[in-house]
């Protein structure tokens, strides 16, 4: 089994669904008391969100990119970076760093691709849904058409995201509120829906859409499962 490095704290309230999601997926794959090797670096969010907010992408990229540094000097040999948005500057992560990072977008992709489907909505921060490192991946790798909500809806998709889910805050009001917005999305003709951010699956599931929906937490921590047995 090769070792993870998981990059978290970006909200530690989905980091530890990573851990416990890498952990069962081991255990169920090579069962009795197995559980995953990892070293796992979780990082103070408050400085990352406001780098975020006033746009110094290359100073968050440096921060994540010691960290990912860290990671490796402690034996990880491959990356998990347990967030969609800090995806923003994997570049500058895979600069700095000698081992492979898993890219959470070619988990999604991939498994959107597998099941056929040609246009996906995509719910995430306001970076993630207006920006093109993640939308446009998901274009040039897998040949996918990506819907994302209009302006007001995501506003209130990104300020549910860091004002209720990043601080453990799951309302029904706001469940109601993202049901309408997946619903809009697959009468826009979305066949999926991405959940591209890694709180999102705290709010909503299956039982909230009208097509199927694509947990990126889940499709990451398991294509990390697979890279770390592969050749078992």
């Amino acid at each position: 089994m090769k070792t993870l490095g998981l990059l978290g704290g970006m909200s530690w309230e989905s980091t530890q669904t990573y851990y416990r999601l890498v952990n069962e997926g081991v255990r169920s794959r090579l069962g009795g008391l197995h559980s995953a090797e990892l070293v796992l670096y979780s990082v103070d969010f408050e400085p990352i969100e406001r780098l975020q907010r006033a746009g110094r992408w290359d100073e968050a990229g440096t921060a994540l990119a010691r960290a990912a540094r860290g990671l490796e000097a402690a034996g990880a040999e491959g990356l998990v970076l347990c967030t969609n948005t800090m995806h923003k500057v994997a570049p500058a992560i895979e600069a700095a760093i000698g081992i492979p990072l898993l890219h959470i977008a070619d988990a999604t992709g991939t498994a959107v691709a597998s099941d056929g489907h040609a246009t996906v909505g995509l719910l995430g921060t306001r970076f993630t849904m207006a920006e093109d490192f993640y939308r446009g991946r998901l274009t040039e790798r897998f040949g996918l058409e990506v819907l994302v909500p209009d302006e007001p809806d995501r506003d209130t998709i990104d300020r549910v995201i860091f004002d209720e889910l990043c601080l453990g805050r799951v309302l029904e009001s706001s469940r109601e509120r993202y049901r309408g917005i997946l619903h809009a999305l697959a009468d826009r003709g979305a066949q999926g829906i991405i959940l591209g951010c890694t709180e999102i699956s705290l709010l909503v599931g299956a039982e909230d859409s009208l097509v199927p929906l694509y947990d990126t937490t889940a499709l990451h921590a398991a294509a990390a499962v697979e890279w770390a047995l592969a050749d078992r």
